[in-house]
């Protein structure tokens, strides 16, 4: 379908959930000196404009990074993707204080990739794409396809360098039907998994009917695939038909860090950016 364009939704509380959890795991990745791939299935634009456009035209990131901009005493893992929004904005705009622009998933990966790791971006839509290779062009780590992520992904396992995060994150246009976006996220794991079983799989994901993530999760718990970490939050109890009221990540071989960074972190996010209505889900889904 290709309509979805996520400026229209850029910083909202499921980027805070996805991009707390992407840096962290991209951090621990570079404790070890040895190079790892980092995969993206739909990466987007790479970085977007707050103060005009598109993303004014809902306001989402009122309810994500907004409220988090100018607080003090957040838990590690919201502290370090906050202070790491604001040098993408200070790379953006000389106005470090106001809240102009917020980075895409590959701008946090090629922020704290170091010069011996590679990227892999793939993006189908060609707007998105253009601007994603305006974005990063001249980076000799990072190679771009306008090419369906999936695919890609499978193709690419396992890595050269046995090392890798893979972030899975489709825009979920395609509910039923062969392409059905929720199945070949599913299909794609295993094939990935089945190719390279010691990656790290974040794979994201939006809730707008239970019965639906629901499906998904029970197909990715009876995959076979171990160690298994789900992380949701949310404005609000799930409503069928009210749109996206929360999100979530599933993690396979997640940082063993990662569990408790998310115990303080989610409850923290649901009552800062949603009060008492705020909600939020930490579940081990498969063992290790």
């Amino acid at each position: 379908m290709l309509s979805y364009l996520h400026s229209f939704h850029a910083g909202n509380f499921a980027d805070v959930l996805k991009h707390s959890i992407l840096l962290h795991c991209l951090n621990y990745l570079t404790q070890k000196p040895k190079p790892f791939l980092y995969f993206d299935t739909h990466s987007g634009a790479g970085g977007f404009e707050l103060a005009t456009g598109e993303a004014q035209k809902n306001r989402e990131f009122e309810n994500g990074i907004g409220p988090l901009w100018n607080r003090t005493g957040l838990p590690e893992i919201v502290e370090n993707y906050v202070q790491t929004v604001k040098r993408f904005q200070l790379e953006c705009s000389q106005d470090s204080k106001r809240l102009t622009h917020y980075p895409g998933s590959p701008w946090f990966a090629a922020h704290t990739l170091r010069e011996h790791d590679r990227l892999t971006l793939c993006e189908l839509h060609p707007r998105e794409y253009q601007t994603l290779v305006d974005n990063f062009k001249g980076d000799r780590r990072i190679t771009m396809f306008n090419q369906d992520g999936f695919q890609k992904a499978i193709a690419a396992m396992p890595p050269k360098e046995r090392r890798g995060l893979i972030l899975i994150d489709p825009p979920y246009e395609v509910k039923t039907g062969k392409d059905n976006e929720f199945q070949r996220v599913v299909e794609t794991l295993k094939q990935c998994h089945k190719r390279f079983a010691t990656g790290t799989y974040a794979i994201w994901y939006p809730m707008v009917q239970r019965g639906q993530i629901d499906s998904l999760l029970n197909a990715v718990q009876a995959s076979g695939i171990r160690n298994i970490q789900v992380f949701e939050l949310g404005l609000e109890a799930d409503h069928s038909g009210r749109g996206m009221t929360s999100s979530g990540m599933i993690m396979v071989n997640p940082p063993w860090t990662l569990w408790n960074e998310m115990e303080s972190a989610l409850p923290y996010l649901a009552e800062t950016l949603a009060g008492k209505q705020g909600v939020y889900q930490l579940q081990q889904l498969v063992e290790e």
